[in-house]
């Protein structure tokens, strides 16, 4: 099983006396807590310890069953968990599975980001030490690119951050972007999705002084290749600051933000 009050109980009194040094309670910390599930998967309950961030699912190849059992098994020990690329019937399933269960929780699915997460009740995330709280700015140029955009942002606000969601602003029409300016400036990570020739990713990293994660969608015509048109201009943007994840990789980018104001802003 994973690590539970028990284990890291008996860890704590080792360490009082002495049996073990402090590196290797903390050694110890970190290795607890993988379970098997049947033959197909190996649950990292201590992920959170690890990296801030508790251990996702990605649906995606996943069958109903193993899906819905995985899922069940991470809400035994972790009190927000999110699921990504999960289809019409997995979500189904799991929900009729919670709703006769003792689950103190609620799942929530995103149909537009294909996302399932769910928070346990009167789960306090942590509060901010300012009165203007840092947010993520999440640009998509065009509406097709919308459910990339809603994976990134349901992503960092799994974890409590806030996000300003901007849709619709490629470079095909500046004005809608120039006329956002004020909010987009006042974020403290941008990301910025899109597909075609992914040129918005450029102009956003010329106009601010933030760090700018760049997201190339599938979303083009013929010659866009599936997204490689446009990751292949956002990895030779001009403009500084400007990095870049995998095609579609909504989920990468609204971890990379969040991870970023938790470690570097306060």
């Amino acid at each position: 099983m994973g690590m539970n009050e028990k284990d890291i109980l008996q860890l704590a009194i080792d360490l009082k006396s002495g049996v073990i040094s402090e590196n290797d309670f903390v050694t110890q910390i970190k290795r607890l807590g993988a379970e098997e599930v049947s033959d197909y998967a190996c649950l990292d309950h201590s992920r959170e310890l690890r990296t801030g961030f508790p251990e996702v699912i990605f649906a995606k190849g996943k069958s109903v069953e193993q899906f819905v059992e995985i899922f069940l098994r991470l809400v035994q020990n972790s009190d927000v968990i999110l699921a990504t690329r999960v289809s019409e019937s997995q979500i189904n399933s799991l929900l009729k599975r919670v709703k006769g269960s003792d689950v103190e929780g609620k799942v929530v699915y995103n149909s537009a980001a294909k996302t399932a997460l769910f928070r346990r009740e009167n789960v306090q995330l942590e509060p901010s030490n300012t009165d203007t709280p840092p947010y993520i700015a999440i640009l998509s140029a065009g509406t097709s690119d919308f459910s990339v955009a809603e994976e990134a942002a349901v992503t960092a606000e799994a974890v409590g951050y806030r996000v300003d969601r901007i849709n619709d602003v490629g470079v095909a029409g500046l004005h809608r972007l120039l006329s956002r300016m004020e909010r987009i400036s006042s974020a403290k990570v941008i990301i910025v999705v899109a597909g075609m020739e992914g040129a918005l990713a450029s102009v956003v990293g010329g106009l601010v002084s933030v760090p700018v994660i760049a997201v190339p969608t599938s979303v083009g015509y013929g010659a866009n290749f599936g997204g490689l048109s446009a990751l292949l201009s956002m990895l030779n943007s001009c403009a500084s600051g400007v990095t870049v994840t995998n095609i579609d990789n909504g989920f990468g980018a609204g971890y990379t933000a969040a991870l970023m104001l938790k470690n570097f802003v306060k």
